[in-house]
């Protein structure tokens, strides 16, 4: 039986309606975002201040009326740091939340054990760590926030050359960042004139490091660069005012929170490291291009939570650069929202003024860190 040209236009357009619609504009649904962030175990220092950013942000966003009048729905997981367990949530926000974009990975362990499964499913990712390795070499989906160790390196090589330290102890833990960090920091050395005179490592799970530290007091080393994060940094800190070590002590902006100055204590009076300008937002003169926003989210955040931490403002940067990814799109396709996460241009974050392109998936330079010191329990500007 012959099927009616007019049944055939009906089913024809009925097909049109069902398979274009959802990669037109926007389908009459909410924008799903996905998050996977340390949220117990010894990184929930990180993961802890970005859920209460992105929970805080989208909050306020969805009472805006959200994204092209399409509110925001936030699905998270918690991976306590576990890269078996990053896998696992990364795989179900995929395909079982069907989500559109993920935001997450507080640490680089859990961020490198998902980028194979994020670049095979195509969906937009922008990671809240800080290895070098999660952007380069470049990775199609794969964008990040926070500065790179790599970065850290060298604005810290930066300031031991101006105080005219050549010879520098490096101790490391045993993490993802500890480990991409050492990386950094051996090649980087030459460049700048800087001789690594000592190499020790640790476990991140260790309450001593005095070993490790009475071998680099025995060199001539004129300096100490600890690379790590958690408690360990506070550890090392501490140990070097117990053995009486004198030398100028440096950190990893993986120390950039409140919590290293509370488990350091006094002993943290001293050491330099660099960090996003949030920490010292209220410093900065006010004709600063990130003054404003720095200042906003520190008020809105601290009047809800307490004090900030450059963690959350990673997520801040991620979720906004997100969001106006989409809002430029005009669409959910995700290669569309890809593409628009990387011609992110000027926009002030926490973490800097990020300038992304096909080479680039952090977008910022050097100039985005600051060189800190702790002064009495707070942080002053070097540079």
């Amino acid at each position: 039986m012959k099927v009616s040209k007019l049944f055939r236009g009906l089913l024809l357009f009925f097909l049109l309606g069902l398979f274009v619609l959802p990669s037109g504009a926007f389908a009459n649904r909410p924008i799903k975002i996905g998050s996977f962030l340390a949220l117990t175990g010894p990184a929930s220092f990180l993961g802890d201040p970005e859920l209460k950013t992105l929970k805080m942000y989208i909050e306020e966003v969805n009472a805006k009326g959200g994204i092209d009048g399409h509110k925001v729905e936030l699905i998270y997981y918690d991976t306590g740091g576990k890269a078996k367990e990053a896998k696992d949530v990364v795989k179900r926000l995929i395909k079982k939340d069907r989500v559109d974009v993920i935001i997450g990975g507080s640490t680089s362990g859990t961020t490198l054990a998902v980028i194979d499964i994020i670049e095979r499913a195509r969906i937009p990712f922008i990671s809240l760590a800080g290895s070098i390795k999660i952007i380069q070499p470049v990775k199609k989906w794969v964008f990040k926030t926070p500065h790179t160790d790599r970065m850290a390196a060298a604005k810290i090589f930066e300031d031991m050359k101006k105080r005219g330290i050549t010879k520098v102890a490096l101790i490391t833990g045993d993490g993802g960042f500890d480990k991409s960090g050492r990386a950094q920091c051996l090649d980087l050395a030459p460049k700048y004139g800087i001789q690594i005179v000592a190499d020790e490592k640790y476990s991140n799970s260790d309450t001593d490091m005095t070993t490790q530290l009475t071998k680099i007091r025995s060199t001539d080393a004129q300096a100490i660069l600890n690379f790590g994060f958690g408690k360990a940094p506070a550890i090392v800190t501490k140990n070097v005012r117990q053995l009486g070590i004198k030398l100028p002590l440096y950190q990893s902006h993986g120390v950039a929170s409140r919590k290293f100055i509370e488990l350091a204590g006094k002993a943290a009076d001293g050491v330099r490291f660099p960090a996003a300008a949030l920490l010292v937002a209220e410093k900065l003169p006010d004709n600063d291009p990130q003054k404003k926003v720095l200042m906003d989210y520190k008020t809105k955040y601290e009047a809800k939570y307490g004090p900030v931490s450059t963690f959350g403002g990673h997520a801040y940067d991620g979720l906004f650069i997100v969001l106006e990814a989409i809002d430029r799109a005009n669409s959910l396709d995700k290669a569309k929202i890809r593409d628009e996460i990387e011609r992110t241009k000027n926009f002030i974050g926490t973490g800097g003024i990020f300038n992304m392109s096909p080479t680039d998936h952090l977008g910022l330079d050097l100039s985005a860190f600051k060189m800190l010191e702790v002064k009495n329990g707070d942080w002053i500007l070097v540079d």
